[in-house]
């Protein structure tokens, strides 16, 4: 195995520190005061896998089946979300959207998307953009097994 450079090491090191800001400040354009992150993870999460259990939440979000309880609890008291019986076990609920949560989950969505896409148009090039567009594509290889 080939010995690690010091240039892999710093864009390992500036790409994480880099993401992590950017996240960060993605979940900053279009959070809730009255959500916690916790809260918008999971709405996001449902949003995502449709109807679903509580466990089956817990565990795509690596929580604890009580942490989700208690998370899925406030967003049910927000209007959120609905719990309905699991039509294969009647004793485990599925949990989905209501129309407000989904709403909620497409603004929020849709908050970010055009915050990114305007921080683009005002920040960099045309050339630049497609500089960040090649380096995307050479990326796509670290999500991939």
């Amino acid at each position: 195995m080939a010995e690690i450079t010091d240039s892999a090491t710093r864009v390992a090191r500036d790409l994480r520190v880099m993401f992590s800001r950017l996240r960060r400040r993605i979940r900053e354009v279009a959070q809730d005061a009255d959500l916690t992150p916790s809260q918008e993870s999971a709405l996001t999460l449902v949003s995502k896998h449709g109807a679903a259990t509580a466990s089956a939440l817990a565990s795509a979000e690596g929580v604890r089946p009580q942490s989700m309880a208690a998370t899925l609890a406030a967003l049910d008291q927000h209007g959120l979300i609905r719990r309905s019986p699991d039509p294969t076990d009647g004793r485990r609920q599925l949990v989905t959207l209501t129309e407000a949560g989904q709403a909620r989950v497409e603004g929020n969505r849709q908050a970010r998307d055009e915050w990114l896409s305007r921080a683009f148009q005002e920040r960099y090039t045309e050339e630049e953009r497609q500089t960040i567009l090649t380096a995307i594509e050479l990326l796509e290889r670290l999500s991939q097994a």
